[in-house]
């Protein structure tokens, strides 16, 4: 392996501060919001009966009293009419993060809304493109960026805060041997990750570290998801210093669920794709949520969009990755409270051995690898690479009943 960078060391007498997360209440239809922030996208009330388009969100149409009111993408250009700075707040999470400089924007969709306003937008009147994130409670709110596309949240000193970017980050990938490992691997060194951290159970294969060996600041680690005793003394050696975690270890096998004797293939699928998940959470979640206000920003769980509706060609490998879902669901409930996003990633197939009968279009490891990296880096908590997951998460949302009766016609 290349030989990493020497971390930066911490001063073991300064206090380390408690996490805090801003105010977290909305109301039901102001979920909506959020739903849609969770994936990136910017979305408001518009009004199936007179067009009006709505911010904040209601219950009824202002201009017309009509309750049928759909969210809609919008594309966020606007113009920032003013701005200001707030110096004093006396919401804690606030208070730590002053000065703020807020402003309201005119969407040209219509509505005015206030947004934090980034460091290099011009002063009003200015145009500037507004993005709906998630804050480090997990509910949205309103960022206004230069309307240049090269400017990112993680270039301002407050909606950073709002990203899990990896650059100067320490990140544990859990599973080496995964097609993805090395991509990943190289998108963050890329990205300026200070150290990376690739769990490999023993006796380390050949290939998968000859995939990693140029790759630079990467150091390998004994990791078995599969052995609690491995995984909590990874936990004990560096549990204290990974700030973001992503887990990519998958046990994968096609076959229908009666296409196959005995249980030994679903039972191994359960033991690396649910239960190795819940060994890393009850060894490293504790860890990173201590760390939370001093570092520690996300979890990843590499997920499968057939986790969404059983695929029945990969009927067991589903039924796993159905549980591995509600167990990430859970696991964000649980570090919600101090602000570390869950990152759960639903791809469509994946270019390698296990998906060799399924259909093109098949995801390639490195766009995969791409967009984790980009999902951290603008602070989203669920995403949907390919074409393959954009249409069964679409096929979903609509009619999750007609998707399973379409699927179970796939042979």
């Amino acid at each position: 392996m290349a030989t990493p960078v020497q971390s930066k060391s911490k001063n073991p007498l300064r206090h380390r501060p408690l996490p805090t997360v801003p105010p977290g209440g909305r109301s039901r239809v102001a979920l909506g919001l959020t739903a849609a922030a969770a994936q990136g996208r910017l979305a408001l009330q518009v009004c199936r009966d007179c067009g009006a388009v709505h911010y904040p969100p209601q219950e009824a149409c202002r201009a017309c009293l009509s309750v049928r009111l759909d969210w809609r993408a919008q594309d966020g250009a606007g113009e920032l009419l003013s701005d200001t700075v707030l110096r004093h707040s006396n919401a804690l999470y606030f208070r730590e993060r002053v000065p703020l400089r807020l402003g309201s924007v005119r969407l040209d969709s219509g509505p005015t809304v206030i947004a934090f306003v980034h460091g290099a937008c011009p002063p009003p009147p200015a145009r500037v493109r507004v993005r709906a994130v998630l804050d480090r409670a997990g509910q949205a709110i309103l960022a206004a960026l230069p309307a240049n596309e090269v400017t990112t949240m993680a270039d301002d000193r407050v909606l950073r805060d709002l990203t899990s970017d990896p650059g100067d980050r320490k990140i544990l990938i859990t599973d080496g041997r995964s097609v993805v490992a090395a991509p990943l691997a190289r998108a963050l060194a890329a990205a300026g990750a200070e150290l990376i951290y690739v769990g490999m159970p023993e006796p380390w294969p050949p290939a998968a570290l000859a995939a990693l060996a140029d790759i630079p600041r990467l150091l390998v680690r004994p990791l078995d998801v599969t052995d609690t005793e491995s995984v909590g003394d990874l936990a004990g050696e560096i549990g204290g210093k990974v700030d973001i975690l992503i887990n990519t270890a998958e046990h994968h096998r096609p076959h229908g669920i009666a296409d196959r004797r005995g249980v030994e293939t679903a039972r191994a699928e359960m033991e690396v794709n649910y239960f190795g998940l819940l060994r890393l959470a009850q060894a490293f979640a504790p860890a990173l949520r201590a760390r939370a206000a001093d570092g520690a920003v996300a979890w990843v769980n590499l997920l499968s969009i057939f986790a969404l509706a059983n695929f029945p060609p990969h009927g067991t490998f589903s039924a796993s990755q159905a549980a591995a879902h509600s167990l990430a669901q859970g696991l964000r409930a649980d570090l919600r409270g101090v602000g570390l996003r869950v990152v759960n990633v639903y791809p469509g197939p994946v270019e390698e051995e296990w998906n060799q009968l399924v259909e093109p279009p098949k995801l390639a490891p490195a766009a995969l690898a791409a967009a984790i990296v980009t999902a951290l880096r603008d602070g989203v908590e669920d995403v949907y690479p390919g074409d393959v997951a954009q249409d069964w998460l679409a096929r979903w949302r609509d009619n999750p009943k007609a998707l399973e009766r379409e699927l179970a016609d796939v042979r």
